[in-house]
């Protein structure tokens, strides 16, 4: 038992001290300013020139760094997504930002329940099993609705869900499910990547509405066929699949 514990202590630190060292590459060489929306725009060409020559090439090292950023929780995945957008087009750049996003953000997740888990469960046990409880309860569908709703910060939802006992499978599955319509969204604008000044312009308060209502969607359908489970003592055919 001692020698698992310690095993999983110099896991722990390690992962740790790996986590640590990337993010401070990061600051110390200034990778932020590549990730800006700025020197996306300034050098669309110069990417879209290379893309050209080396399609393959070019996808492959854009996930790598997508992912990387969306695991370590670092700035800059809305503007790759845009970025995506503008450099592989509609139908690529949603395929690659689907898989790139949800592979990164499913990696968060396990770092956050390898490092934290433990923590969490002996300083708030009782709280983190009435969450558990809550994810079992209602699983797929809570955060099937988070990821719909574009308000809720991506990187929070990583984190949090690590501490939770959902499955990894079916955590990647569901985020990128969810993300699908914020993702075409992104992608989408960023085939106009030059006439964008900012991300705030991307999502008008109609779009943001609409992701809040279909956010809320799953759930509420969830507790209108337990509710009427309840008073008829079935689900409707049509609704059960049947």
């Amino acid at each position: 038992m001692a020698q698992a514990k310690k095993k999983n202590w110099v896991g722990k630190a390690a992962v740790v001290g790996l986590i640590v060292l990337a993010i401070l590459v990061f600051r110390f060489y200034e990778l932020g300013q590549y990730l800006s929306l700025d020197y996306i725009k300034s050098s669309q060409e110069k990417f879209q020139a290379l893309y050209q020559a080396h399609r393959v090439l070019v996808i492959a090292a854009y996930m790598g760094i997508y992912i990387v950023v969306t695991a370590l929780s670092l700035p800059g995945a809305a503007v790759m997504t845009l970025a995506g957008g503008g450099l592989l087009g509609l139908v690529v750049g949603t395929i690659t930002v689907s898989f790139a996003s949800t592979i990164g953000a499913t990696l968060a997740c396990a770092v956050s329940r390898f490092l934290l888990r433990d923590w969490v469960q002996g300083k708030f046990g009782d709280k983190l099993a009435t969450i558990d409880a809550g994810i079992e309860k209602e699983g797929a569908f809570y955060l099937f609705s988070l990821r719909l709703v574009p308000v809720f910060p991506f990187f929070v939802i990583n984190l949090l869900m690590g501490l939770t006992r959902m499955r990894l499978f079916t955590f990647f599955w569901v985020s990128q499910l969810g993300m699908l319509a914020g993702t075409v969204v992104f992608v989408n604008a960023g085939r106009q990547l030059a006439r964008i000044d900012s991300l705030s312009g991307i999502l008008s308060p109609g779009v943001l509405v609409s992701f809040a209502v279909l956010g809320l969607f799953p759930i509420t359908v969830k507790k209108l066929l337990a509710l009427y489970k309840r008073k008829f003592g079935k689900v409707p055919q049509s609704a059960a699949g049947d």
